[in-house]
């Protein structure tokens, strides 16, 4: 059995060398479509990533106090908000403490703020939901309070925000399966080439009474080792890109979203075992469905 693994695998670079022309054309086409992929895979989960960052950050409801707004009063409406349904968690968020979260949001241009002559910010409670449906009962019955200035639920905005998080990764994931489909059969063309131009020699084979794997065996792992190349290739091409988009975008995708982009060596460390995958698959399918039609397996 490993003497067989080891002769086919053998013969599967031979004939990589023999049609080295289709074997390139086959490498850069499969890796050109798993760069695609991955920049989609990379939106997806930057999108989901940004989309749950946003959730949390608009899953809450500030209700802003008015500057006579004692603290005896706060307290009080922080104890009847805890106790509604729907309300994860209250507290009491004061100027000062607002002006920091506001400081860090601005980044490198946070000192613009240190200019204000005082701080413009009115003290608020933040209400953290874990039911977004009851959000709505409990805006309202803020806003009716005593010593409340202004309330502020995004719901609508979170909403709209996961309807285009959900498109996106549709989007993508038919994108994806159509990158595969395509991949699996450039794999199955240049392992027909091969069946194609081997034909008198399969004939010859199968004349002597060798099996079916010592004859298939070599283009099984001619389309894994074509697709393992391209997943490599791939792998360190689509890293390189995110830690560079990484670095170029990171700033700016806090400011906008107060989230950064998806750590480069999680998604990298992922990326890179489902590209082994998926390459390997991909060669071996595309090997399998040549085979099928041209040596009737």
């Amino acid at each position: 059995m490993i003497k067989g693994a080891i002769y086919s695998i053998k013969q599967a670079l031979r004939q990589g060398f023999r049609n080295k022309g289709m074997t390139l054309a086959s490498v850069f086409s499969i890796t050109a479509m798993m760069l695609i992929l991955a920049l989609f895979f990379f939106l997806s989960v930057n999108v989901s990533y940004l989309t749950e960052n946003i959730k949390d950050q608009f899953g809450t409801i500030e209700v802003f106090l008015k500057d006579d707004t004692t603290s005896t009063q706060a307290a009080n409406m922080i104890d009847s908000f805890k106790d509604m349904p729907g309300v994860e968690t209250a507290g009491y968020i004061s100027k000062e403490k607002a002006m920091e979260e506001f400081k860090a949001r601005w980044g490198d241009k946070a000192y613009m703020l240190d200019g204000l002559s005082e701080n413009p910010l009115p003290n608020s409670i933040r209400i953290i939901l874990s039911d977004l449906e009851t959000g709505d009962f409990i805006a309202t019955t803020a806003a009716s309070l005593p010593g409340v200035e202004d309330v502020r639920f995004y719901r609508e905005e979170v909403s709209k925000v996961i309807k285009i998080s959900n498109g996106i990764q549709n989007g993508a994931l038919v994108v994806i399966i159509f990158l595969v489909i395509i991949s699996v059969v450039v794999v199955s063309n240049t392992i027909k080439l091969t069946v194609m131009a081997r034909q008198d020699e399969i004939r010859n084979m199968r004349y002597v009474g060798a099996t079916n794997w010592f004859i298939r065996g070599p283009m099984f792992f001619e389309g894994i080792i074509i697709g393992c190349i391209a997943a490599i290739i791939s792998i360190v091409l689509s890293s390189l890109i995110y830690t560079r988009l990484c670095d170029a975008l990171g700033t700016q995708a806090f400011q906008l979203f107060t989230a950064s982009l998806v750590e480069p060596k999680f998604l990298i460390t992922n990326i890179i075992w489902i590209f082994l995958a998926l390459g390997i698959s991909i060669g071996a399918f595309g090997s399998i469905l040549s085979m099928r039609r041209y040596l009737k397996a």
